[in-house]
């Protein structure tokens, strides 16, 4: 996922991670350098997508846009993280 909008600067990564951990996922989200964040979530389909409504719910006032991919599950992730 990619989202636009007052998304850095504003707790949107802490948040994530902080959603993530009510649900099944796993994956990471990081500050981008044209001000969006990139967010990628795996785990059940059931499970990601009630972690990214959860999170949509959570941070709305923030996001302007938002762009979704299918890609290829990463193995040997166990945990949801904020990369640098």
């Amino acid at each position: 996922m990619s989202y636009q909008g007052r998304v850095q600067g504003v707790g949107f990564r802490a948040t994530a991670r902080s959603v993530a951990s009510r649900h099944p996922v796993t994956g990471w989200v990081r500050n981008e350098p044209d001000s969006s964040v990139t967010l990628e979530a795996q785990g059940a389909p059931t499970a990601v997508n009630d972690f990214l409504e959860d999170l949509r719910r959570t941070m709305a006032r923030n996001i302007r846009a938002e762009a979704r991919a299918d890609l290829a599950a990463v193995p040997h992730e166990s945990a949801f993280v904020i990369e640098r």
